[in-house]
């Protein structure tokens, strides 16, 4: 496998990713925008109106009839969080042309079906059809809704909502109910026309073959926008320590109670200067051999589960678990001391291999798929040198005790956010 990046137009850059051993090729449009509460609703939306219908495909039957038509290509679309910004995906999915009868060339008829989904959209003047829009933000507030519903998930977005309080990162990757409730045809066409021109955007295909004078034609579009302002998305800003951390605690009618905690670093970045904070948070609270789960959760049943993640380029780290409200204070103050463990470096020889060896299969896996090895660059895009899951897992290989003990040393408790059960009248 290899990759190899091609400039475009102005803040614009195609990816190749030549693979042979899947039988399909993927392509995928990245768009990545300021993530800020004034458009984060109406960006998060546009993914999901561009592949529903177009100009030429004036609605979800007759792309699905196009779709059908090219062998059963698949055409999905996503809304995410990358640190301070706004990454919004769309891609398809379509059979290496060596497959088909009589070599058709199925993965041209697909960019271009992606290409005037993209640039031409169902709209007239200058606004999107109601009856589209309608349909879009019905589903988008079920989503919102369906995240509020799922406690675990609530309470997670609810501690950075309070960590972050007036910056890029607390915003909700979809905005809130009442944001998407005021997206207008109008609004949202001029969402689109912004994202067009302000966006970094990343066009990436993975697969046998790059079709001929590909990354051309995409340039030769991007040519026809006035593109000015264009994201930056190598600037997060990254978790600034306190003095005092912060406790938040909210009652709702739930059974089990959450406890999530959050933590800044002093290493952060990309993956040249912050692997070190991954192996330390897996060591932490990862897999099973990990001081949380073997400890916190197995040993002393504080917890029905207790994990923590890190995003690296913000410098953050959280502790999420699922607790008895009794319990609470318990899980919280083991929490903070197996992370004293982890900083004196009072973790064995197996649970440091242990740690390696998971997160060095963890990165061979994303090769197993497109869809995963897609998302894989399309993370990796605010990193300054461009590294394939193996160069990563042998990076990780070179991470001694002592790195993972310098990132543990750096971890400080920021907020903690507490959702319990109602008390008893």
């Amino acid at each position: 496998m290899s990759a190899k990046i091609y400039s475009l137009q102005n803040g614009a850059e195609g990816l190749f990713i030549k693979n042979e051993r899947f039988n399909t090729t993927s392509v995928s449009f990245n768009f990545y925008l300021p993530l800020s509460a004034d458009t984060a609703a109406e960006y998060a939306l546009l993914p999901f109106m561009l592949t529903t219908c177009g100009e030429e495909y004036p609605d979800f039957s007759v792309l699905n009839y196009k779709l059908s038509r090219l062998y059963g290509a698949s055409l999905d679309a996503s809304a995410e969080k990358l640190g301070d910004y706004q990454l919004l995906r769309i891609r398809i999915s379509v059979i290496d042309d060596k497959y088909t009868f009589e070599n058709e060339s199925l993965l041209s008829r697909a960019a271009d079906m992606l290409l005037s989904l993209i640039f031409k959209p169902k709209a007239e003047n200058g606004a999107f059809c109601e009856d589209d829009l309608n349909r879009e933000k019905r589903k988008a507030i079920e989503h919102i809704k369906g995240e509020i519903s799922e406690k675990r998930i609530y309470a997670k977005n609810r501690l950075i909502e309070e960590m972050y309080k007036g910056k890029a990162y607390g915003v909700p990757k979809c905005g809130t109910v009442e944001e998407v409730e005021k997206i207008t045809g109008e609004s949202l066409y001029t969402a689109w026309e912004n994202m067009l021109k302000k966006a970094f955007i990343r066009v990436q295909v993975i697969g046998s073959s790059l079709p001929s004078r590909f990354f051309e034609t995409i340039a030769e579009r991007l040519g026809g926008i006035s593109r000015a302002e264009i994201t930056d998305c190598k600037l997060n800003e990254p978790t600034a320590p306190i003095e005092k951390p912060n406790e938040i605690t909210e009652r709702m009618a739930v059974k089990q109670g959450k406890l999530v905690m959050g933590f800044s670093s002093d290493m952060y970045g990309d993956d040249d200067v912050s692997l070190p904070l991954m192996v330390m948070t897996d060591i932490f609270g990862g897999g099973p051999y990990s001081k949380l789960f073997s400890n916190v959760r197995e040993k002393m049943s504080l917890c029905y589960y207790c994990s923590a993640s890190t995003v690296r380029g913000k410098g953050l780290i959280t502790v999420d678990s699922g607790v008895e409200a009794e319990n609470a204070e318990k899980a919280q103050r083991e929490i903070l001391n197996q992370l004293d463990s982890v900083k004196k470096g009072e973790f064995t020889d197996f649970e440091y291999e242990a740690s390696l060896k998971s997160i060095r299969d963890s990165l061979n896996s994303y090769n197993d798929s497109q869809v995963t090895l897609d998302t894989w660059y399309a993370l990796k895009a605010n990193n300054k040198t461009l590294y394939s899951p193996e160069e990563i897992g042998e990076k990780i290989s070179a991470i001694t005790r002592e790195d993972i003990i310098n990132a543990a040393k750096g971890v400080r408790l920021h907020t903690v956010y507490r959702l319990l059960p109602k008390e008893e009248k």
